[in-house]
């Protein structure tokens, strides 16, 4: 139903943007303006299929009609139209009624989202125990199109379990007259059910032109949308030079944390619960925390990338971990590294300030070649003679020098095309960041450009080939932080040596795609023995990561992945159950005839011979097409689908729910985290075996092939006897020896399920691709 009343100047709660990908509608207008569809005699080929409106709501699509037949008139075509650049679309999403029940009592907690192009635009709050809600919540969006219509879904909220679906409905924005409110009521459905009633929603729409209004919009949105500024070249330039000097990094300082000794007791029992914090400009380590104790053995090992060349200061503080209270300080120390010799480990005990007791550290500087940027004509590997020297370098005789130098890495950022606008004229301010560990470099700033050249070329050292390099591109703001844009993961046994290749770009969780894709040309060299050795070492610590969060739709997503372990173990169990009830005779036959043959004749040897057959049988049916992967990862893509839409929760609830689970959210964290642990293992152990990476695969068949042959040759009373010896001699023959478990070292580098969803690549869709979008909409 259409009600007209007095235009209000709107007052907005939020301001958000679609960012929709698809631009295949350039949006018209007229002396009175109207809307997309009713020009459609000229425009059919640009929204095909949409010159009808079978789907809008009664009123909707009786006044699209008569629009319709309006100007669909001799001649129409021959006057051209002026197009607005943007548009601002307001609603207030008022009520709903008659939804349906989702829980126990005929009663339901409903919510709101608005979805364009696929992406969530808006979320509103929960209402509890009502099928009647009143939001009275207001949202306005910026529109570069009117061709994609407003995706309405309404949910039931529920805490720990998946919300239930309570219908949805389109909006279609071409039936929408410019410049004037109206009200509208949304009948929800259920697309599996399209015959159930699920009740109607009231919203009151107004769309309206922004074309030649940048400046109002400017001041209306500052605080969502960055402020568009001219910057000089000499700025870009200045500014790129602070970023190179603040990235780059002349070595490395090896800090462990070998032990406390008598400690200030903090807690009624006489003892403390120590842990220690790390700083070094802006990085950050903290330790684990020891129990009940005064004289804490940590034995761990951080690892800071040093900037300075003169060195400088890491600041020490230890804290008595409390769970009801704020942690109590229990002292402080500081490391001068500019006193500290290079290729020279130290061993500190350095007394604590404003408490009692030590630290006992051992400290190691390493230096290290820097990392370096350069433009594409100075091209490092381009250079034959440089590229036969790198070889040289990283060639098999050369496997035992400089165990750490695993190898080297080339990324060329050549471009990137259809960028998102993240300034409201429509524009944005790329620059692109490159990440491989704790190495971050960054590219200069192309201002008003979605579709920037950068042509930079930036080298790394390979510590570890197991590391994934991230390419992350930003929109700079001078007032404040930049604005995501994209991002790629790209793990460097993935790399292709010498293919320039385009990358589409995802989201910040790396599990669904956004606007634009980014061309690189990457080089990675290294040496497989060290690479190898690598493996069985503990990986580096990341020290740029967001802290942990309660997070329900996290939780639930550990839930079903280790439910999904769990389940597999079940399945398992059940088959060979099913061969001791001889549900099928010539199975259980098999069965029994093998089950002799091998207990008679069992050796040790074929533990690690049966898992590297089935290495073998994973790899054949891989080179035969029947990849067993497949399956696990389309569950995993349908899992993490939704993942960002539960994240994106406001302010005001998610503040008001932590403060009333303040007391147990460590717990939680600590279940949520051993969710995904567990979860984590488990898919790796079956992506080794699946070949998901072809060097892990290849190095667990060397490892089990070694194994086999030495558990063959030698009894393995002896193998038991020389591991014993080697675990009570340990700390004997080095007491500052850092324990590190091997198998859970290699399998930290094979990704989980995952990881391999946010690694793969995106499938680009040709007729979708920014080039061919620009010849569509020259304008």
């Amino acid at each position: 139903m259409w009600m007209f009343g007095r235009k209000k100047k709107p007052v907005l709660d939020r301001v958000l943007s679609s960012s929709q990908p698809n631009l295949c509608c350039p949006p018209p207008g007229s002396d009175r303006p109207t809307l997309c569809h009713l020009v459609l005699s000229q425009h059919a080929s640009s929204c095909p299929g949409r010159a009808s409106f079978p789907n809008l709501p009664g009123g909707l699509r009786e006044s699209a009609g008569d629009s319709g037949s309006a100007t669909a008139q001799p001649g129409a075509a021959e006057a051209p139209l002026p197009s607005p650049g943007m548009y601002q679309l307001d609603i207030v999403l008022k009520s709903g009624k008659n939804l349906a029940a989702r829980d126990r009592g005929g009663t339901s907690d409903p919510y709101v989202k608005f979805k364009m192009g696929g992406k969530e635009v808006f979320r509103s709050r929960t209402v509890h125990k009502n099928l009647n809600p009143v939001w009275d919540e207001k949202v306005s969006l910026l529109l570069e199109s009117l061709c994609e219509p407003l995706y309405v879904k309404v949910f039931d909220y529920d805490f720990g379990l998946q919300d239930d679906f309570m219908g949805s409905a389109y909006l279609y924005l071409e039936s929408l007259e410019l410049g004037r409110q109206l009200d509208v009521t949304l009948d929800l459905k259920d697309p599996q059910q399209p015959e159930h009633k699920l009740g109607t929603l009231q919203l009151a729409v107004t769309l309206s032109p922004k074309e030649g209004d940048f400046q109002d919009a400017n001041i209306l949105f500052r605080k969502t949308w960055k402020r568009s500024t001219k910057q000089q070249p000499h700025q870009s330039v200045r500014l790129s030079d602070i970023h190179r000097k603040a990235q780059l990094w002349r070595g490395i300082v090896s800090i462990s944390l070998i032990e406390g000794r008598n400690l200030m007791p903090m807690d009624a029992n006489g003892l403390s619960d120590p842990y220690v914090k790390f700083r070094l400009g802006y990085q950050k380590y903290k330790s684990k925390t020891m129990s009940k104790t005064l004289s804490p053995q940590w034995r761990e090992q951080f690892d800071f990338h040093l900037y300075d060349e003169h060195g400088g200061v890491v600041d020490i503080t230890v804290w008595d971990r409390d769970a009801r209270k704020r942690d109590d300080f229990m002292g402080r120390c500081q490391v001068d590294l500019s006193v500290l010799s290079k290729e020279h480990t130290h061993k500190l005990e350095l007394p604590l300030e404003e408490g009692e007791g030590l630290l006992v550290l051992l400290v190691t500087l390493t230096a290290s070649a820097a990392v370096s940027i350069s433009d594409l004509s100075a091209n490092l590997l381009d250079d034959p003679l440089e590229r036969q020297n790198i070889l040289n370098r990283y060639k098999l005789l050369r496997s035992f020098h400089n165990v750490r130098d695993v190898g080297v890495v080339q990324v060329k950022v050549i471009r990137a095309e259809g960028l998102m606008a993240a300034d409201v004229t429509g524009k944005s301010d790329p620059f692109c960041v490159v990440e491989l560990s704790n190495d971050r470099l960054q590219t200069h700033t192309v201002y008003k450009n979605l579709n920037p050249e950068w042509n930079k070329v930036f080298t790394f050292n390979v510590k570890d080939v197991h590391s994934v390099l991230e390419v992350t591109v930003y929109d700079e703001d001078k007032d404040r932080s930049a604005d995501f844009l994209g991002k790629v993961a790209i793990p460097l046994l993935n790399i292709r040596n010498g293919e320039r290749k385009s990358y589409g770009l995802k989201n910040k969780a790396l599990t669904g795609p956004t606007k634009g894709v980014i061309y690189l040309e990457m080089d990675v060299i290294f040496n497989t023995v060290k690479a190898g050795l690598r493996t069985l070492t503990p990986a580096e610590q990341k020290y740029l990561e967001e802290e942990p969060r309660v997070c329900k739709q996290l939780l639930q997503q550990n839930f079903l992945r280790v439910k999904r372990c769990v389940l597999f173990l079940i399945n398992i169990g059940s088959y060979i159950n099913s061969c001791f009830e001889w549900e099928s005779p010539k199975r259980s036959l098999t069965a029994f005839l093998l089950f002799i043959l091998a207990v008679w004749n069992f050796q040790l040897y074929m533990i690690p011979l049966s898992l590297l057959l089935l290495l073998v049988w994973n790899y054949l049916r891989v080179a035969l097409g029947r990849d067993p992967r497949h399956g696990s990862m389309k569950e995993m893509e349908d899992m993490l689908e939704d993942e960002d839409d539960e994240l994106d929760k406001e302010d005001s609830e998610r503040k008001g729910f932590m403060d009333k689970l303040y007391a147990i959210q460590d717990v939680c964290i600590s279940v949520q985290s051993a969710l995904d642990e567990v979860a984590s293992y488990g898919e790796r152990i079956k992506n080794t075996f699946n070949w998901t990476v072809p060097f892990l695969s290849c190095l667990a068949i060397v490892v089990l092939s070694i194994g086999t042959v030495v558990i063959y040759f030698i009894p393995f009373r002896y193998i038991v006897l020389i591991w014993g010896v080697n675990k009570f001699t340990k700390k004997l023959r080095d007491p500052y020896n850092i324990d590190n478990n091997e198998l859970l070292d290699f399998l930290s580098r094979v990704p989980s399920d995952v990881q391999v969803v946010q690694y793969q690549e995106l499938r680009q869709d040709p007729s979708q691709s920014p080039n061919k979008r620009k010849k569509n909409n020259p304008g």
